[in-house]
């Protein structure tokens, strides 16, 4: 097939490249560097190493496997580079990861949070356009959020729930209650994308993602150049990341509150295998499907209870913190989400307990002296300091 990788730089969308890649299909990427710029304006970096440009990842891709990555440095909010894209490559499948992905970098500033909406909604409206136009029998594989869904005192179903009111019933979206800028911004991509499918007869599958763990792929331990990025700072990482990371170095375990948010959670290897599954399945014309990508669930207190365990078992002394929560969100609360329709299409799950000390510590250790301690305690808040104040005097 010829596969689009949309943020095809990025921590997922660069090992995605080389799994299609390596298994014969005719795979481009487009990347506008957007997660590099952040962090130099953050003063922040991925642990592990990696090539400067998407180019150059490219090129040593093809120098040891013969396998080639055609490349676009281009931003999805200019419709001029979507349009030469997609005239250009004709996609038969595209892999839509190529947005802002950062929760807390929603919250920064009014001027961060603009940019996320913008930059997410009109980026994905631009490819919607462009598959209407040039390549109306390709399907889109979104990487939703299960942040979209929120933490409702109710079962998480797969994008749909069948509802009974006076007398009538009907098969509808899942009622969404998203807790950023940026979980607002998925929630819009998954309303447009769905409206396509209606009304243009698209095939798109939204992939309501977890939380990735996980630094390496069979394709990046071929060669340490094709490495992935590996995020641990207070914007872009992950409190499973964040967590690992602090165990190798010494640094107390940071739970936000009381540490009861309960989330799902899969192994980049996961990721890779949804997405093949995903893509290899369509749709049908004017299906908008709905997957919850995940395969285990965790609260804070569970992960740091985990990593406290497997640090031990590697030699780690593993202290944990509690801090004032920065977000806004439950700090205790019902969370049972279905995820039973990838399993159906035949993903075989890594988990957690399984690859914790083989797929992270290791790793973080071969690249610790890159850490940037200052990068790791929060500094973004959900609400103003005033407000806070108040919240706290109340």
């Amino acid at each position: 097939m010829r596969i689009l990788i949309l943020g095809g730089d990025g921590y997922l969308g660069w090992p995605t490249s080389m799994y299609f890649s390596a298994r014969g299909h005719d795979v481009h990427t487009v990347d506008n560097y957007l997660r590099r710029r952040a962090h130099l304006e953050a003063g922040t970096d991925s642990l592990t190493p990696v090539l400067d440009s998407l180019p150059a990842r490219a090129d040593a891709w093809r120098q040891v496997t013969g396998y080639r990555i055609g490349v676009t440095e281009g931003d999805l909010c200019d419709w001029a580079v979507v349009e030469r894209l997609f005239k250009d490559f004709e996609p038969e499948a595209i892999v839509h990861y190529g947005e802002m992905p950062s929760a807390p970098y929603s919250f920064i500033s009014r001027e961060h949070a603009v940019f996320t909406q913008y930059n997410n909604v009109v980026s994905t409206l631009n490819v919607l356009w462009a598959m209407r136009d040039f390549t109306p029998d390709a399907q889109m594989v979104k990487l939703g959020t299960m942040g979209e869904y929120g933490t409702p005192n109710i079962d998480l179903e797969e994008g749909y729930i069948l509802i009974h009111h006076n007398g009538r019933e009907d098969r509808l979206p899942f009622p969404k209650l998203p807790g950023s800028w940026y979980h607002a911004s998925k929630v819009h991509d998954s309303t447009n994308i769905h409206l396509a499918c209606r009304i243009w007869g698209m095939r798109a599958t939204d992939l309501n993602q977890g939380v990735v763990y996980g630094i390496e792929t069979d394709e990046t331990r071929l060669d340490s150049r094709f490495a992935t990025r590996f995020d641990y700072d207070e914007v872009f990482g992950t409190a499973l990341n964040r967590f690992c990371l602090q165990a190798v170095i010494g640094h107390p375990l940071t739970v936000y509150g009381r540490g009861g948010q309960t989330r799902g959670y899969l192994n980049i290897l996961d990721t890779l295998q949804c997405v093949d599954l995903a893509t290899m399945n369509p749709p049908a014309p004017g299906e908008f499907r709905v997957f919850n990508q995940f395969t285990e669930q965790f609260s804070i207190n569970e992960l740091a209870d985990l990593v406290q365990r497997a640090g031990a078992e590697y030699g780690l002394d593993v202290r944990v913190e509690h801090l004032d929560n920065p977000r806004v969100e439950a700090e205790e609360h019902y969370y049972n989400a279905k995820h039973s329709a990838l399993l159906d299409l035949g993903l075989k799950p890594h988990y957690l307990s399984e690859t914790l000390v083989e797929s992270m510590f290791a790793k973080i250790e071969d690249h610790k002296d890159r850490v940037i301690t200052k990068a790791i305690m929060p500094k973004t808040r959900w609400r103003p300091a005033a407000q806070e104040r108040e919240s706290v005097a109340g």
